[in-house]
């Protein structure tokens, strides 16, 4: 079985692939620092709900908190008895990259790309609502041309709270209308329908620069609550970044030169085979 790991800057999505299929996911919140020893226990602890003859020997990881990537890797390492996969410069992807620098991409964004390449008709927009609220472009070929990063919602929420005086925090669900008849509905209508109005306007103003109107499809916690109610996102799957990281596992082909050639200014880790 397939461990995969998208580690982000609040949450961390893990799931166990056996062959194509999703046995088990989770979410749990990220630390700000973590060894390997406590990354270990928390992936024992998850994993103890798998059968008792589960079998997981290998792991793929995307992570965008670099303080403790290398916990993560030596956590894998130790449960797998393989080193495990890091989603980075020198991994080949299988997507062609019309980027200026692609060692800039985070991880989730390329294993988002990947799988909604695979379910997608180029040129197609995906957009992942994390800490930040990322939208990535394909042309017609299925290129990476580029894409977005905007605060996400819970930034956007902390920033508001934070910075006026007479503002507080709101629990994030969305409102009965759109006018808010007090301050917290105010607030909700503002942050919640606020997201959902930026989302849609970015994404025409995407198809008005490309000339054409394309798949757009979802993924992040908070677009569980969005997506339904935007005009121009069509689909929405909790575990894209998931599925990309499984699919980015059985393309594993590294390219030694490139590797070697960004592994000391982007990868503490080491060699990834």
């Amino acid at each position: 079985m397939l461990l995969t790991a998208d580690i982000g800057n609040a949450n961390s999505h893990l799931g166990v692939y056996d062959d194509d299929r999703l046995v088990a996911s989770w979410t749990t919140t990220t630390p700000e620092e973590c060894t390997a020893d406590e990354a270990f226990v928390a992936l024992e602890n998850l994993l103890r709900a798998l059968p008792d003859d589960a079998v997981i020997d290998a792991s793929i990881i995307a992570s965008v908190v670099p303080q403790i990537t290398q916990s993560w890797v030596d956590a894998c390492a130790r449960l797998t008895g393989a080193r495990p996969y890091v989603v980075g410069p020198g991994l080949k992807t299988g997507i062609k990259m019309r980027y200026n620098d692609p060692a800039e991409i985070g991880a989730d964004r390329i294993a988002d790309f990947v799988a909604a390449k695979a379910v997608c008709t180029a040129p197609f927009i995906v957009v992942d609502f994390g800490t930040a609220t990322n939208i990535e472009v394909s042309d017609a070929q299925g290129a990476f041309t580029g894409g977005i990063i905007a605060p996400g919602l819970d930034a956007s929420a902390h920033a508001l709270a934070t910075s006026a005086a007479q503002l507080f925090f709101v629990n994030l669900q969305m409102p009965a209308q759109v006018v808010g008849k007090n301050t917290r509905a105010a607030i909700q209508s503002g942050v919640l329908l606020g997201e959902i109005a930026r989302i849609d306007g970015l994404v025409q103003m995407i198809w008005d620069e490309i000339g054409a109107s394309t798949d757009v499809i979802a993924t992040g916690g908070a677009g569980k609550v969005l997506w339904e109610k935007s005009k121009t996102i069509k689909r929405y799957d909790p575990d894209l970044t998931l599925r990309g990281l499984r699919m980015l596992y059985h393309h594993r082909k590294i390219d030694r030169k490139l590797f070697e050639k960004y592994r000391r200014r982007f990868s503490p880790y080491g060699s990834v085979a």
